[in-house]
């Protein structure tokens, strides 16, 4: 049976507004397609080499105090993770696991987290308003939908690419109709509900990216040809 190693990275610190649901969905999503998924917490502390089997990396939201001292562990693992991204494996990176991976998060105090700089942004909360409400983006031919709650403004540098265009709501910092960011196979986003149960085309999309970089050319069963939904 092939099989798909989903790295959850701080689920203990990391996993503001239900952000789990995401991993159960790409749980059941395997299963739904006869594929066994193994989940592994990637728990404060962890070693680099425990990257190094995942096929799928996650993380969600999680308050500035808990983000700085993930940012931190992180950082001790950079480069592997740095290689992982880079060489194509599949990720998902919600809100404050977004702007980990990111330049740099400048709190309200004006203190500044260093990040990853794999994502090319950088994030401020500055006093400006928070960003709080339903939120609908355009994703190639798909409308996806969450909800979002963040004091952090993103603003893209030189050459990134946006995740979507923002049709109802504030996305990256209500100004520039941008949402979260593309970087090879990874993906960061504002957008909670949580993401993947909330959008199954989505949640397929990345599963068939994920088994694509890993089983050349395997395919999955679309939704439409099943008697009943995956999640």
């Amino acid at each position: 049976m092939k099989n798909v190693v989903i790295g959850w990275l701080y689920p203990e610190l990391m996993n503001l507004y239900g952000d789990r649901g995401n991993v159960m969905a790409l749980q059941k999503n395997c299963e739904w397609n006869h594929l066994q998924a193994q989940v592994k917490e990637l728990r404060l502390g962890f070693s680099a080499q425990e990257l190094e089997s995942c096929d799928f990396l996650t993380m969600g939201g999680g308050p500035d105090r808990y983000q700085k001292i993930a940012a931190k562990d992180l950082r001790e693992k950079q480069d592997v993770l740095r290689e992982k991204i880079e060489g194509g494996t599949p990720g998902l990176f919600v809100c404050g696991g977004y702007q980990i991976l990111g330049h740099s998060y400048q709190e309200a105090e004006g203190e500044v987290i260093e990040g990853l700089k794999i994502f090319n942004i950088h994030t401020e909360n500055l006093g400006k308003a928070r960003l709080v409400g339903e939120i609908a983006i355009q994703f190639q031919d798909q409308i996806l939908r969450g909800f979002e709650n963040h004091g952090g403004h993103t603003y893209l540098l030189e050459g990134a690419d946006p995740f979507g265009e923002v049709i109802q709501g504030y996305g990256n910092n209500g100004s520039d109709k941008t949402e979260g960011v593309i970087y090879k196979n990874c993906f960061g986003t504002y957008l909670h509900g949580p993401i993947l149960p909330r959008n199954p085309d989505f949640l397929q999309y990345l599963l068939e990216l994920t088994l694509r970089q890993k089983y050349d050319g395997y395919q999955i069963r679309r939704f439409e040809e099943a008697s009943s939904p995956c999640c």
